[in-house]
C-alpha cells in the first residue's frame, strides 16, 4: 500500500493529548526550503505553508522522509543536502553523494530518511530545506514525501 496514508492512518488513530504534525512536502518555486502541502495532520501545531509552529514546549521528534529521482546519468557526483531546520536555523543536516557508474540506468531512485529529537519551545519554527530541490520525486511518489513532528515527551 502507500506507506505515506498508513503511516496517516496509524497517527490518527494513535494520537490522544500529543502535538502532532504530519505534512506532505513538496518543491517550492524559487526557494531551496520546501513547501507544505495541506494534506496530514495537524494537531497543536500550526501548520504554514513551509514551517510548522510549535505551540506546546516538550521533547519532539522531528522526522523527514523524502524521495528522489535522477531523470538522467551523470559521470560526476551529485551532493544531496538535507537541512531540518529550526528557526531558520540547521539543527540537523544529512548529506548524501550520488555517484553514477558506468551501469547507471536511464533513471534513478533514491530514498533519505531523517530523524531528529529535539527541545522545542512555544513558537519554535521547523522547516526542511534541500540544496536541489529539482531532484524531489513529486511525480510517482508525491504522497511519500513528508515531514512529521511528534511531541514526545513534556520534559527534556
Amino acid at each position: 500500500g502507500n506507506t505515506s496514508e498508513d503511516y496517516l492512518r496509524i497517527l490518527q488513530n494513535v494520537l490522544t493529548k500529543r502535538a502532532a504534525a504530519y505534512m506532505r512536502v513538496s518543491n517550492s518555486v524559487n526557494s531551496s526550503k520546501l513547501s507544505l502541502v495541506e494534506k496530514g495532520i495537524c494537531e497543536d501545531i500550526q501548520c504554514k505553508s513551509e514551517e510548522l509552529v510549535i505551540r506546546t514546549q516538550g521533547l519532539y521528534l522531528i522526522y523527514c522522509h523524502l524521495n528522489f529521482h535522477f531523470p538522467n546519468c551523470s559521470n560526476s557526483p551529485t551532493d544531496l543536502k538535507i537541512e531540518l531546520l529550526v528557526n531558520d536555523k540547521v539543527n540537523r543536516q544529512t548529506l548524501f553523494t550520488w555517484c553514477a557508474s558506468e551501469t547507471c540506468q536511464e533513471k534513478t531512485f533514491k530514498t533519505l530518511f531523517q530523524l531528529h529529537l529535539t527541545y522545542l519551545n512555544v513558537k519554535d519554527r521547523i522547516s526542511v530545506t534541500l540544496n536541489h530541490p529539482k531532484f524531489l520525486n513529486e511525480i510517482s511518489l508525491p504522497n511519500e514525501n513528508v515531514l512529521g513532528v511528534l511531541r514526545y515527551s513534556d520534559e527534556m
